[in-house]
């Protein structure tokens, strides 16, 4: 399949970042964004000087609020957080031709649902072939044009490798694989796992503790995955371990930062109001995670203590006590 055009849904940083990508791919781009402020500054300063200041666009993008100029697009790829994914899928509905392809790039699990991206897509946009773009990648490196590697997965090979080659570049490196559950979850636990290492380095708890904290966070993302019929295969790579040690080791995550804050003693309002409006996935994520492992049965000690911390049932001393108070047991 020749593809030419993409749309993007969703003018954060993320967004953005990956519009960059289409156009430096050789795309023509056009970026969607809900804020007015976004397209303006887009249009007149060639520049994102909300979500990602500083970086001037070295490729042509398009910037639109307009959703009707994506109906065109051989590619849509959806960058909205996650808990406004189906809202913007509804709203491309009326716009969306049967058998678009949209990579999904938003990680996380749909509160109350307990959806996964692809299920959400399944329910809005039936007719669409879904992909889901995932990987270790910070939206500022990304669009300053840093070597980058992810995963593109797809459950059709050859529209996963068209895919692939319409978006790749020789700093944007997608890697193919059929897996989507995998990916996705992935991209949901590792988010919720870098607030407890934030918490960690905010407690000043050492780097052992950091590196155990990320193993056995690992541990409990493959086996979610597994519980939900993905693969340790997809997960063991660039979506799932190499984005946890990504998420899980800079400042430069918005999950970790917000995690620090926690540890430092920050209620989650001043840790989340610290962001500057920027969303911290994890946050969202952490119940609706905690909620499909309880569904599936499936033990995930350090998530479910990540969630208790945000929902308020416990506090950062006490959860850290449960944690190194368990039982001993076999590591595999």
């Amino acid at each position: 399949m020749s593809m030419t055009t993409a749309g993007v849904i969703g003018g954060g940083a993320w967004g953005t970042a990956l519009a960059l990508v289409c156009a430096r791919a050789g795309l023509q781009t056009t970026l969607w964004a809900r804020e007015p402020e976004v397209v303006d500054a887009i249009r007149t300063r060639n520049e994102n000087s909300v979500f990602l200041p500083g970086v001037t666009f070295d490729s042509p993008v398009a910037a639109t609020g307009d959703m009707a100029d994506l109906a065109s697009c051989d590619l849509i790829l959806n960058v909205t957080p996650a808990q406004h994914l189906r809202a913007s899928l509804a709203a491309f509905a009326p716009h969306a031709r049967k058998g678009v392809p949209i990579l999904l790039c938003a990680k996380g699990v749909e509160q109350g649902s307990l959806k996964l991206m692809t299920e959400v897509l399944a329910e809005t946009l039936p007719h669409a072939c879904p992909a889901v773009l995932s990987g270790p990648s910070f939206a500022g490196e990304v669009a300053r044009g840093l070597p980058t590697a992810v995963t593109l997965a797809c459950p059709d090979e050859d529209l996963g490798r068209d895919l692939a080659e319409a978006i790749a570049s020789p700093l944007f490196r997608p890697y193919l694989a059929t897996d989507m559950i995998g990916a996705e979850i992935g991209g949901s636990v590792k988010n919720v796992l870098a607030i407890a290492c934030g918490v960690v380095e905010g407690r000043g708890l050492g780097r052992s503790a950091h590196a155990a904290l990320i193993t056995r966070g690992f541990a409990e993302l493959t086996r979610l995955a597994e519980a939900l019929g993905g693969e340790a295969e997809t997960v063991a790579g660039l979506c799932g371990l190499g984005d946890l040690v990504l998420t899980c080791s800079s400042a430069q995550s918005r999950n970790n930062r917000v995690g620090l804050a926690l540890g430092k003693g920050m209620t989650l309002d001043e840790a989340l109001a610290s962001l500057g409006g920027a969303v911290a996935e994890g946050v969202a994520s952490a119940p609706a995670v905690r909620g499909l492992a309880a569904k599936h049965g499936v033990e995930i000690p350090i998530c479910d203590a990540v969630a208790a911390i945000l929902a308020g049932e416990a506090d950062i001393d006490t959860a850290i006590a449960g944690l190194l108070s368990r039982p001993i047991k076999t590591e595999f």
